[in-house]
């Protein structure tokens, strides 16, 4: 084999990242840019799907030039995508038509309140493993059908495609002739049947989705064509697709029932393997595809946080609290405690084990010696907090994980791993490399393309790089996060 090397293409919800990692795992290069997101209204989310493609592009390019790799260098190419973020394309021009649609997007709100019953949530997640709720794709496909004239007509006649961002990056990748997705991100849809593997008639008939604006659905590791020549001076084959919390499951190397991670990004989301059969959550965790492989199907327990790196974005841009998202540890460090402060970080809603849409963030116990450092902490332990409602909820439908694995960018914040293995009452394991959801992109693509023979030769390149292990008293762990408990009732609408 004369390739060096796998290219991971991230597009995640506030960047878009382009990484060259060695065979062995090692990362050789990457190129990033931030993602801008719109707001029109309150509790709307958009992306630009056209800047998307061009970051992309640049990121790819700069990524590949810092490695000083040529395409014919790189084996095949693994995407990993921020998951439920819709988005309508014109099959003829290949251009949007609406804005792809976040998956933090709550316009479908009253939508999904007026169509939800017991009965139906049921119905739902016996299909699907999920809930009727605005974060996943099936109501933004049908908003904006109903929204942009003509589009449902338009859709009806096979004019449009409906596609994630995984699918969107694929059809420009491969000049417009591939409309594909894989298992992963198709089962965050509300559309996808765990049982059958495909989209469900009945599901597109309820939500009032034509199943011609559908992609075709493939394993994780599949043939995805490949990129275009004139794009990178050559084509690059494209052997993987797969969601970012599932990339980042195949990164972590949790490839047997009850292993579990947590990523740390926007939001936080915590995913348990759960083996071949598909989870069914008795305390609103969701059902998903951990990853599929030969036709093959290991399901998985997930747990979603909607906003957990975004809080401290949030404490950057719009209250300018610090300067860069690396001096809130420095902050958290100065003080002994927050003083009896909480946030809650609620500012799109409040995800797993609640679903409650209506729910609005808010700082609770502020008193005249409050200041920087109370918020900015109460921001971090909110990331802890939250990871506990998770955690509290899979421990009574699954067997209780012995440890937890993080990544993604806050996971390189020594004062917060430390908070959480306290609260959760467990170790936290960090990885050598944090990058986690590109690198299990990559190792996809490189198992497709026979760089690897197997997901135990994937799983051998994991290593460990700090364990955290529980330091906290556990009755003062157990008193803050009743505190916490106490703060979350306040902001909720249901």
């Amino acid at each position: 084999m004369t390739q060096t090397a796998l290219l991971a293409i991230d597009q995640g919800t506030t960047s878009t990242r382009a990484i060259v990692f060695g065979l062995d795992g090692a990362r050789l290069a990457v190129a990033q840019r931030e993602l801008p997101q719109a707001y029109p209204r309150p509790g709307w989310v958009e992306h630009d799907a056209l800047r998307i493609w061009d970051d992309v592009l640049a990121c790819v390019r700069e990524a590949l030039a810092a490695a000083r790799l040529r395409a014919a260098d790189i084996a095949s190419i693994g995407i990993t995508n921020q998951r439920e973020t819709a988005l309508l394309w014109e099959r003829a021009s290949g251009r949007p038509i609406h804005p792809a649609i976040v998956w933090q997007d709550r316009r479908t709100a009253d939508w999904c309140r007026a169509n939800d019953s017991a009965e139906r949530e049921r119905w739902l997640q016996a299909k699907t493993g999920l809930l009727l709720d605005p974060y996943f794709s099936a109501t933004k496909i049908a908003w904006i059908l109903d929204h942009v004239v003509g589009a449902r007509a338009r859709s009806e006649r096979g004019e449009l495609a409906f596609g994630t961002i995984d699918s969107w990056l694929l059809w420009k990748l491969s000049g417009g002739r591939l409309h594909l997705t894989d298992a992963s991100n198709a089962s965050r849809t509300l559309l996808y049947n765990l049982h059958t593997g495909d989209w469900d008639p009945q599901l597109l008939e309820f939500f009032g989705v034509p199943a011609a604006l559908l992609p075709e659905v493939r394993d994780c590791a599949a043939d995805y064509g490949t990129s275009a020549p004139d794009l990178f001076g050559g084509a690059i084959p494209i052997g993987a697709m797969v969601g970012d919390q599932q990339g980042a499951t195949v990164g972590q190397a949790c490839f047997k029932p009850g292993m579990i991670k947590s990523t740390y990004g926007t939001g936080c989301f915590l995913v348990l393997n759960t083996g071949a059969q598909p989870a069914q959550s008795r305390h609103r965790l969701l059902g998903t595809v951990g990853y599929r492989l030969g036709g093959v199907t290991t399901h998985a327990l997930e747990g979603s946080i909607f906003v957990a790196g975004a809080a401290v974005q949030w404490l950057r841009d719009a209250m300018r609290l610090i300067g860069a998202a690396g001096e809130s540890e420095a902050l958290a460090r100065s003080i002994a405690d927050t003083q009896g402060v909480y946030l809650v970080p609620a500012f799109t809603g409040l995800g797993a084990p609640y679903w409650d849409p209506e729910a609005r963030g808010a700082i609770f116990g502020l008193t005249r010696d409050s200041g920087i450092a109370q918020i900015v902490r109460a921001a971090l332990e909110s990331v802890c907090y939250q990871t506990r409602d998770l955690l509290e909820a899979m421990r009574e439908d699954a067997t209780p994980p012995t440890e937890l694995r993080v990544d993604g960018g806050m996971a390189v914040n020594d004062w917060l791993m430390q908070f959480l293995s306290d609260i959760l009452r467990i170790p936290v394991v960090r990885p050598q490399t944090v990058e986690t959801t590109a690198l299990g992109a990559a190792q996809l693509a490189g198992l497709q393309a026979g760089v690897y023979a197997s997901l135990e030769e994937i799983g051998a390149q994991w290593r460990v790089d700090r364990r955290f292990e529980p330091a906290l008293d556990a009755a003062r762990a157990d008193a803050l996060y009743a505190g916490w408990g106490e703060a979350v009732s306040r902001v909720r609408q249901r």
